[in-house]
């Protein structure tokens, strides 16, 4: 079985500014899609948007708090640490993983290893499979993904788990942030994990508090 390394990295991010801000800003807290826009930090301090607006989906319960049982993006800001997909690496620095038959992000929340990525042949993991996500049955939306770091440090059972910036299939989501195919590859290439990246989801102008 495999447990994300993230604690490390994540740790750092919370103690940096972050030099790349990806911002999801719905319309309201119902909203099943939002407003993505890419944000560097200049040599000034100045956030300047790099890319965007673009059109996203996010949950189909809205934005807000987040749990195991709503289909709803949590709110707040989140380090961007890990990506995975289904296709081969398009060329991120981020930490990447080819997802193959035995890769799952672990959502039973009477497992021990809840809210991790783990690695089985399906009918043999240590957790309930029919809870869980099997990452390759998303081809669509799991073409690319960014791991958001939510419900991470500590992991509170139910709080929800398996929150990633993905490949958009035209619909809102689980409680993920999608957006087009050709925007999620641009952004895996663009995130540094020295630049201790994040998102910041919210209602309005909330998701835009770090680039103020």
């Amino acid at each position: 079985m495999v447990i994300m390394p993230v604690s490390a990295t994540t740790a750092a991010a919370a103690s940096a500014a972050p030099g790349q801000v990806i911002t999801v800003s719905a319309r309201t807290s119902t909203a099943t899609t939002a407003t993505v826009s890419a944000w560097r930090r200049d040599s000034t301090g100045t956030y300047v948007r790099v890319r965007g607006p673009l059109s996203g989906h996010v949950g189909a319960d809205g934005v807000g708090k987040a749990s195991e049982s709503r289909a709803r993006t949590p709110a707040g800001q989140w380090a961007l640490t890990h990506s995975f997909g289904i296709k081969a690496d398009p060329g991120t620095a981020l930490p990447y993983f080819k997802a193959d038959n035995k890769d799952w992000w672990d959502e039973d929340v009477h497992s021990s290893r809840y809210n991790t990525h783990q690695r089985c042949p399906p009918d043999t993991c240590p957790f309930n499979e029919s809870r869980s996500e099997h990452l390759v049955d998303y081809p669509v939306a799991y073409q690319y993904a960014v791991i958001m770091d939510y419900n991470m440090h500590p992991v509170v059972r139910g709080a929800g788990s398996g929150f990633f910036l993905h490949v958009s299939n035209g619909k809102p989501t689980a409680g993920c942030v999608s957006v087009s195919r050709t925007d999620m590859v641009w952004l895996l290439r663009w995130l540094t994990p020295g630049q201790h990246p994040i998102v910041s989801i919210g209602v309005g102008s909330a998701a835009y508090a770090p680039v103020r």
